[in-house]
């Protein structure tokens, strides 16, 4: 909007040409939804604590918890909103892949949502059933992976990290494989959600990172020359990303240790599908497998888990799943377990870079 109104003005004003920087969109895009969050965050822990909305505690996991049980939860409703608001202020709405990216967060944070809101509220004890999310998950996925699909030019070649010739083009295939990869990066993300800050903190580097990756892949000539496929107008996804990233660094104000504030399923799936979504947009889709590698090994941990527990009947590999619980009841502390799953979240997240050159 911001753009809209102000950078017409450059013929007659030269100060406003610099709106027509996503870099500089993107400073700022990351800055109010931040601020959106840092003003709104006490007013939205007050309301939820006054709905009575809050987190259940599962009485089989490490003690500790059981203190976090009454926290307000629902606050991703604060980072969707901090989003939305800086994204519409500081991007060019006409483009496409702006709208097919804020559909994809809002309508699986409505998802989280219902979830969210028949346990919390309705005090209904599952909430929504496993398959019912999935199919709701899925049928939302493949319609984001048909407007991506449906612009024009978008290529379905898939992107091969460390392999500059090697990219497969599946075709109309490519968008249930695209669906699976928001539904996979979704439901990865929830999983990691059980601490206080350990979700939000990988999900704003990655964020940073897709920034990165959005920027350079929307324009044609540094996508020439780091030999990765150019996607017209996928520039303003940086923009987009920059907000993902303030609103992750405003909502971990209020999440930090000890939390004043959970971000729920209406926080988590949402956040996941945002991220699975720009990796399709930005031609990245199995790179979010590195960038994201601490939700893929949580994941991976409870499909371990589960898989070995059903085949020994009773047997475990973990202490507990998903991986944070097991290091907690190893002993490690709850502030040092989210703080080193950070470290590793940022190692990965430099590793992913490096992909740019290692080709």
């Amino acid at each position: 909007m911001i753009y809209h109104l102000l950078y017409p003005l450059h013929t007659t004003f030269a100060v406003f040409n610099v709106f027509r920087y996503v870099t500089f969109r993107s400073i700022y895009a990351s800055l109010t939804a931040f601020m959106i969050c840092f003003l709104l965050g006490p007013w939205m822990i007050r309301r939820l604590s006054m709905m009575q909305v809050g987190q259940y505690v599962r009485d089989d996991g490490p003690k500790e918890h059981l203190k976090k049980a009454g926290t307000p939860t629902m606050g991703g409703i604060l980072i969707i909103s901090a989003v939305v608001g800086s994204t519409l202020l500081w991007t060019d709405l006409t483009n496409r892949f702006v709208w097919i990216a804020l559909l994809s967060m809002v309508g699986f944070g409505l998802i989280g949502f219902a979830d969210d809101y028949l346990m919390q509220v309705k005090k209904r004890s599952l909430g929504l059933t496993a398959r019912q999310k999935l199919l709701a998950q899925f049928l939302l996925a493949l319609g984001v992976a048909l407007l991506a699909y449906w612009v024009p030019d978008f290529s379905t070649k898939v992107s091969v990290p460390f392999f500059k010739r090697f990219t497969p083009d599946p075709g109309w295939a490519y968008i249930p494989f695209a669906a699976l990869v928001i539904v996979g990066a979704s439901n990865a993300v929830n999983l990691t959600d059980g601490l206080d800050g350990l979700a939000i903190g990988p999900v704003t580097i990655a964020a940073g990172t897709y920034m990165i990756f959005a920027y350079v892949a929307g324009h044609a000539r540094i996508a020439e020359y780091l030999q990765i496929t150019p996607v017209a107008g996928c520039s303003e996804i940086a923009v987009y990303c920059a907000a993902l990233a303030g609103a992750g660094v405003g909502f971990l104000w209020f999440n930090a240790y000890p939390a004043q504030i959970f971000m729920g399923d209406v926080g988590s799936l949402s956040m996941g599908a945002s991220l699975g979504t720009v990796a399709v947009i930005t031609k990245q889709e199995i790179l979010l497998v590195l960038v994201g590698g601490l939700f893929v090994i949580e994941a991976l941990s409870v499909i371990a888990q589960v898989g070995y527990f059903k085949m020994t009947k009773g047997r475990r590999i973990f202490r507990m799943a998903p991986l944070h619980h097991h290091f907690e009841l190893k002993g490690w502390p709850e502030p040092k377990v989210i703080v080193r799953f950070w470290i590793i979240a940022a190692a990965l997240a430099l590793i992913s870079m490096s992909t740019l050159k290692l080709r």
